[in-house]
């Protein structure tokens, strides 16, 4: 099996990219073509979709970064990993946990929760 560590923070790393350029070549090398995303707030498919939620969680919290909480951990063909969204200086006050299906050592579908959100977030 893949680097579970590696697809873990590929993930993160991509969430935190905010070069447009350089996030459509991360999608390209950890994403399969036609992977999918979904939590519940969001859902996107394909390397577009994909890109635009990325994006528009840029947007709605340009201070904020993505960090891992803990290890990764996974078997066969899936992993889950928990993450923070907050200040790069601080705790974050968003929380939530992904499972990741991969295809090849890439991602293809990802189910997200969120743990933690403030209202108003």
């Amino acid at each position: 099996m893949t680097e579970i560590a590696a697809i873990a923070d590929g993930y993160i790393a991509l969430w935190n990219e905010r070069d447009a350029t350089q996030r459509r070549t991360l999608l390209a090398r950890q994403w399969t073509d036609d992977a999918s995303y979904v939590d519940p707030l969001m859902y996107g498919s394909g390397y577009d979709g994909i890109d635009a939620l990325v994006n528009g969680v840029q947007q709605r919290f340009p201070d904020f970064r993505f960090r891992l909480r803990g290890s990764a951990n996974g078997h066969g063909n899936y992993v889950r990993f928990a993450w923070t969204l907050g200040p790069a200086d601080a705790d974050g006050p968003i929380e939530g946990t992904d499972f990741v299906e991969l295809a090849d050592g890439r991602i293809r579908r990802v189910t997200g929760f969120l743990d933690k959100v403030p209202e108003g977030a």
